[in-house]
């Protein structure tokens, strides 16, 4: 056990799940402040402001009689997973950025270039002279394609420019918003079926084109789910292969470690800087792909004035995850969980949703002192090594000592 607890693996784990447990305290600390300042909010509902916070994913509603019940929520679960898969594929995406050293915070623009992309082959090409699966894997691929192109636009700049990739992906990512926004204005993609809806994209069931929802509609009945989350899943795992089982994976994680270092040893360094930024911004489209080709929701097509939170987002789920592939499904899955309770909240009690807005917030700041967090779990092993250690002999008496003089001689 004492073995386990000494893993790096094992205190990274520690360190994630300590900034889970303290967000979801302070956030619990938050709705009783909340509800101890406010008189419509009685001690009962402050309670179940709490048990929300901490297992409002299980929460069924309320009964006739207002008490809130507890049970299987196949609608709740279900939503969570969909809004959980373009968190994976985001998180994914920043994560393989920093295991090449890089801080993708373009997730974003990438996120736009994906979903335009995709919406448009998705609606472009006729259902009727092409089978709708076959549009639907054009559509997955074309995004993600112009998000690896759009995500290798700052790794050129980094590689040969050596133009910061933060300052380069800001820049991408209003220039996507303005060129999303300018390329659906001009096209006739926007539904002018309804007049309240000029301002949107068709769905793509407007071209019968959907993701297939694998029998998960059996188990999450009423859900928003579809085959997408076990796509993301699959390629975390492939990414989780790409980089800790193939030498270009080793390549990459030369580069983060040491760029001069890799190209002293023969690595192509600037070939992968370039390379890890086009993967990253294939999975951010991929991301936005997965959602819109779902087609349960419609895409607002102005998006100049705000960039989608989807690619934001990712930044906490990489973090709290360590950038580990396998461990951004989870953070993930976490991250919508705590979504979904945020509506609970609205919907059950008379708190808002922006208080999982706090648990996210502390929740990131702890992640990024993850460092710090496991370098206070090395500190506490060695204060109770030291502890436990047998004292050091005491020195010989000086009378035994044995006196060497200069030349050699003793006394």
């Amino acid at each position: 056990m004492r073995n386990l607890l000494d893993k790096e693996g094992t205190k990274k784990v520690l360190a994630s799940l300590i900034s889970i447990i303290v967000g979801l305290c302070v956030g619990a600390i938050v709705v009783i402040i909340v509800g101890l300042t406010k008189d419509s909010i009685p001690l009962g509902g402050m309670w179940d402001g709490v048990r929300l916070i901490f297992a409002g994913i299980f929460s069924t509603g309320r009964d006739a009689q207002g008490v809130l019940t507890w049970g299987y929520n196949a609608q709740a679960l279900g939503n969570m997973l969909f809004r959980a898969m373009p968190l994976i594929m985001t998180g994914l995406s920043v994560a393989v950025a920093n295991k090449t050293g890089l801080f993708n915070i373009g997730a974003p623009g990438q996120y736009l270039m994906g979903t335009m992309v995709s919406l448009m082959v998705a609606l472009a090409i006729p259902s009727s002279v092409v089978p709708a699966g076959i549009i639907w894997i054009l559509a997955f691929l074309s995004g993600c394609l112009a998000g690896a192109v759009w995500g290798a636009i700052p790794g050129v700049l980094k590689a040969f420019l050596n133009i910061n990739e933060v300052l380069a992906c800001i820049m991408t990512n209003w220039l996507a918003a303005n060129v999303v926004t300018w390329v659906f204005d001009v096209t006739n993609f926007k539904n002018v079926v309804e007049n309240t809806k000029s301002g949107y994209i068709y769905k793509t069931t407007y071209n019968g084109v959907q993701t297939p929802k694998l029998l998960l509609d059996k188990l999450f009945p009423g859900s928003q789910v579809n085959g997408g989350i076990l796509i993301a899943i699959l390629v975390a795992v492939a990414m989780y292969i790409l980089i800790n089982k193939t030498t270009l994976g080793y390549e990459l994680k030369a580069c983060g470690s040491n760029r001069h270092a890799a190209r002293y040893a023969g690595i192509n360094d600037k070939r992968n800087i370039v390379l890890s930024m086009a993967i990253a911004g294939a999975l951010s489209a991929g991301g936005a792909a997965l959602y819109w080709l779902s087609g349960n929701t419609e895409f607002y097509w102005s998006t100049y004035q705000s960039l989608p939170a989807a690619g934001f987002n990712g930044i906490p789920v990489a973090l709290l995850a360590v950038n580990n592939p396998i461990a951004v499904v989870f953070t993930g899955i976490f991250m919508a969980m705590l979504d979904i309770v945020g509506v609970q909240l609205t919907g059950y009690t008379a708190y808002n949703e922006y208080i999982t807005d706090v648990i996210i917030s502390v929740i990131v700041y702890l992640s990024a002192f993850s460092l710090l967090i496991r370098t206070m779990l090395n500190s506490k092993k060695g204060t109770k090594t030291n502890a436990n250690a047998e004292p050091a002999p005491a020195p010989a008496p000086a009378a035994e000592q044995t006196e060497i003089k200069e030349g050699g001689e003793e006394a």
